[in-house]
């Protein structure tokens, strides 16, 4: 049994992918996209899937992983052709996260972390500070990581009390950020300040800084239940002195630049959950047509094949409302709704399914040598990241009632 469970560790996507691709998806992504997800299909099948493990169990940043994915051009996805980029769809960024999540969520989500910034710096930062920092982003010669949560503020982003003043020529940082992914290696820092309390969110501004500047200090990864490769942190900052030219975003826009792709960030946290049901349900069928238990095969009891149907079920709907959320976005349509709707089911069905496909397993559905532990931990992480479920609440229920 141990020999087959190893198999199965290396088994992201196995021949299911076909059948579980739903034309919204695939039929609305051109060639060039399509090269990219097959890409990052491979490289999360071949490279990701057999050290996964290995990552979660040392629970650290997996540097190693994203020096492989920038070998595979997968660091600059969102950034236009013209800068060296991919320029890829929304749709077609999901598909590669839901191929990458198959394999491992930490690794899909340290890289949208990476691939958001990277996109932001190319539509937003000034001519200098672009040219300086996005070559380097999108070769991944330079990890980087979005620092917006406080341990005091978490979904109300408009509250946040990190502050930037000015003194002479410089700002002055002084604050504390958590749940920085990719916190504990990231070389460059996207970091939003409060510079007029009074102000609001019309206060906030956004700074593109280096990781080793003076005044900036890490604390070591969190210890969470599970996507220890995401490198999560908090980072602080005292008397953090940074200029003019590391401004990304001006007083009165970082807030709106904070907010402005949450709609498909959400759709990409469902697209991850696909990926990893997709993964406990291939995982689980391979199982049961193998294991002989009551004189037969346990994928001939009913129970269990009822089972099966029901994972497949909520991933056919977590598949369709994302994409349909997706290509919302894509087409620039109003998607906050769809996008909310997504995430909430997504993410609640692949906590509840991962479950029932370790349980068909019997007691190896509980074993570390197989994906199933290390996926159905991380997806009680996906309740929290760009908004947690009670946000996607507030969200749905105000087109219902206001």
């Amino acid at each position: 049994m141990s020999s087959q469970a190893t198999d199965l560790n290396a088994m992201p996507a196995p021949d299911l992918v076909s059948e579980l691709t739903p034309d919204v998806a695939d039929a609305a992504v051109g060639s060039g996209d399509q090269a990219v997800i097959e890409r990052a299909a491979s490289w999360a099948r071949d490279y990701v899937a057999p050290r996964a493990e290995s990552w979660e169990r040392d629970r650290r940043f997996a540097t190693e992983a994203f020096a492989s994915a920038a070998g595979e051009d997968l660091c600059g996805l969102l950034v236009p052709v013209a800068d060296s980029g991919s320029g890829m769809s929304q749709i077609g960024l999901a598909r590669v996260l839901e191929e990458i999540a198959a394999a491992d969520f930490a690794i899909a989500f340290s890289l949208v972390c990476h691939n958001n910034l990277a996109g932001a710096v190319s539509r937003r930062a000034p001519a200098e500070l672009r040219a300086r920092a996005l070559p380097p982003l999108v070769s991944g010669e330079r990890l980087g990581a979005f620092l917006l949560t406080e341990p005091g503020v978490g979904s109300d982003a408009a509250k946040i009390t990190t502050s930037a003043r000015r003194d002479g020529d410089e700002w002055v940082l002084d604050g504390e950020k958590a749940w920085v992914s990719n916190g504990t290696s990231a070389e460059l820092l996207s970091v939003y300040a409060q510079t007029d309390p009074a102000a609001g969110h019309r206060g906030i501004v956004t700074f593109l800084i280096d990781g080793s500047t003076d005044g900036v200090e890490r604390s070591e990864g969190y210890e969470l239940s599970g996507a220890h490769g995401l490198g999560t942190n908090g980072i602080s900052f005292e008397n953090c002195r940074v200029s003019d030219g590391d401004v990304m975003v001006p007083v009165g826009e970082g807030f709106v630049a904070a907010m402005e792709g949450i709609d498909i960030a959400r759709v990409l946290v469902a697209a991850m959950c696909c990926g990893m049901m997709r993964t406990g349900l291939a995982t689980a069928i391979e199982y049961v047509r193998q294991r002989q238990a009551f004189g037969g095969r346990i994928a001939d009891l009913q129970g269990v094949r009822f089972r099966l149907a029901d994972v497949a079920t909520d991933l056919e709907a977590s598949r369709l409302l994302a994409y349909r959320a997706a290509l919302a976005v894509a087409e620039g349509r109003p998607a906050a709704v769809m996008a909310a709707h997504a995430k909430k089911f997504a993410t609640r069905a692949a906590e509840r399914r991962l479950a029932d496909c370790m349980q068909v397993m019997g007691a190896v559905g509980a074993r570390r040598d197989h994906p199933l532990p290390r996926h159905l931990a991380a997806s009680r992480l996906t309740h929290y990241v760009d908004g947690a479920t009670e946000i996607q609440d507030v969200v749905i229920s105000r087109t219902l009632l206001d």
